[in-house]
């Protein structure tokens, strides 16, 4: 296990055992099975790929793993969460020849979460309150948000917090700025918070404001890119609707990240195609400015669920700048183990 990895299990552990009470309950828990299997083909290589981005990104690649979630009560009732996700990974870099590949131990979820009478707070990994990604979890999906292409961290370690409105919610963190890897020797940080109007389970839609300010590290996956922290200032809107079989994503930044100045703006439209949303078809510009470059991408996605456990998903996908057209097969196995 990589050194970044060994001290996020150490400072999680750490910090959940040094706060933990004595003489609570264990109110249950859950555990999963995960597995998952991809491959494709894209024009730019001219070879097969097994990974949906690219060799260093965490996700999406061939792997096995766990997901465990457990909750504690006490005579109040719940007060905490427990969850921990984590998996090994099969990169395949045919860059690198044919036979070029690794196993990686990675660390997805891992953060403890505390119910009190006002706010709940957590500690560990989890999601930067900032953005669509804040509350729609892409795990296990082919096509990406704009925290997945690289603007801003899907999971990142710190401590945050969230409060739940009639109206709507309120949420802020305080993380380290470098997303999947710990690194305790990088002057690296991001704070952000998010003001969102509307209950997307109530009213079929949210619509957010956020804010980001701090020096981020570049990291793609687990790997170091550049050990300098780059200015980040952001500001994003998203907005989430539900409507029948349909469903719009829009989520758009604009600022400094890594130092530049960034626009980026993603659109996702998904039209479940029976009653119980057992077919989903998708389709997803899109585009960003970074410095003096700009790109764009479309994707389209097809997603079955062939049994509870096993999602087969496709994507067709075009990265204009690389002029890459990909084609993905994903198979994704979810089993629920206690």
């Amino acid at each position: 296990m990589c050194r970044p990895m060994r001290k996020g299990w150490i400072l999680l552990l750490g910090l959940v055992f040094w706060g933990w009470p004595d003489g609570v309950n264990a109110a249950g828990h859950l555990l999963f099975f995960e597995a998952q299997g991809i491959a494709g083909y894209g024009s730019q290589l001219e070879k097969p790929l097994y990974y949906s981005m690219s060799p260093e990104a965490e996700m999406q690649k061939p792997s096995i793993g766990f997901d465990y979630l457990k909750r504690f009560s006490g005579e109040t009732g719940d007060w905490g969460t427990f969850a921990l996700q984590a998996r090994l990974a099969l990169t395949v870099n045919g860059e690198e020849g044919p036979n070029h590949f690794k196993g990686e131990p990675q660390i997805y979820n891992a953060y403890f979460k505390w119910r009190t009478p006002g706010p709940y707070f957590w500690i560990g990994h989890n999601r930067p309150a900032f953005g669509l990604s804040s509350y729609f979890d892409s795990h296990g999906l082919l096509l990406r948000t704009l925290a997945v292409q690289g603007f801003g961290y899907d999971r990142d370690w710190g401590i945050g917090g969230y409060k739940d409105f009639p109206w709507g919610d309120i949420s802020a963190s305080l993380t380290t700025g470098s997303g999947m890897p710990l690194y305790f020797d990088r002057d690296s940080y991001m704070i952000s918070g998010r003001f969102s109007y509307g209950v997307l389970s109530r009213d079929n839609f949210t619509l957010g404001v956020s804010l980001g300010y701090g020096n981020t590290l570049d990291t793609m996956g687990f790997d170091l890119r550049n050990p300098e922290p780059q200015k980040m200032a952001l500001g994003g809107m998203d907005l989430t609707i539900l409507r029948n079989n349909l469903e719009h994503r829009f989520d758009a930044l604009a600022g400094q990240w890594l130092g530049k100045t960034t626009y980026a703006l993603f659109y996702r439209l998904g039209i479940n195609l029976d009653p119980e949303a057992r077919l989903k078809v998708e389709a997803q510009p899109i585009f960003w400015k970074t410095g003096p470059e700009e790109n764009y991408q479309v994707s389209l996605g097809l997603s079955a669920t062939a049994t509870s456990n096993l999602t087969i998903r496709f994507m067709y996908n075009y990265n204009h700048k690389q002029e890459d057209h990909r084609v993905l097969l994903q198979w994704y196995y979810y089993l629920p183990i206690l």
